[in-house]
């Protein structure tokens, strides 16, 4: 094969890989969220890029090695951008945990931000500290954090996924009655 083919070739197997392993790493994160109809799309379009690539991969590795390269370097690649892209979706709800001695200030702020704060009263190593418990979507954690550290610069915070959660309002009658409360969110 000419120069330029092969090129043209490891370039494709380069952006292939990218788009397949870019959508496995969305695909994941949809998976441990439970959002199984983008997890089905994901996984179909994931797939149907996979098996064109190997396939014609697996049928030249022995004639042209370079392909062997590009379908490496585009699985590494693709693990990037997917972890890129995947962070600037910011998928799904997280809850921040402060830990801090200026609880009155922090909840009062993040109360008039339009936050739900839940706060409880500890006992530190140091003396009482309150803990404030904030249920958000990922893309606000940023904002929330920095607005805790700008008010009080020694606060320890904590930052986890939320996979299920309750409704802080009970189900109403009139919304489908008992098929309503049994229907998975």
């Amino acid at each position: 094969m000419p120069t330029g083919t092969v090129v043209l070739m490891c370039l494709v197997i380069v952006a292939a890989r990218i788009a397949d392993v870019s959508l496995d790493t969305i695909r994941t994160i949809a998976v441990i969220q439970g959002r199984r109809g983008l997890a089905f799309v994901l996984g179909f379009c994931e797939l149907l890029i996979w098996v064109s690539v190997v396939s014609g991969v697996i049928s030249q590795v022995r004639a042209q090695p370079a392909y062997a390269v590009a379908y490496a370097l585009g699985f590494a690649l693709g693990n990037y951008v997917g972890m890129a892209i995947e962070h600037r979706l910011a998928l799904g709800r997280q809850v921040v945990r402060i830990i801090t001695r200026q609880g009155g200030v922090l909840v009062t702020a993040l109360r008039e931000a339009g936050l739900r704060v839940t706060q409880f009263d500890g006992q530190g190593r140091d003396g009482p500290v309150q803990e404030l418990f904030i249920e958000i979507e990922r893309r606000q954690v940023r904002s929330i954090v920095a607005q805790a550290r700008a008010l009080d610069p020694r606060c320890y915070y904590l930052i986890d996924d939320v996979r299920l959660a309750s409704s802080a309002e009970l189900p109403r009658r009139d919304s489908g009655g008992w098929r309503a409360i049994l229907k998975p969110k």
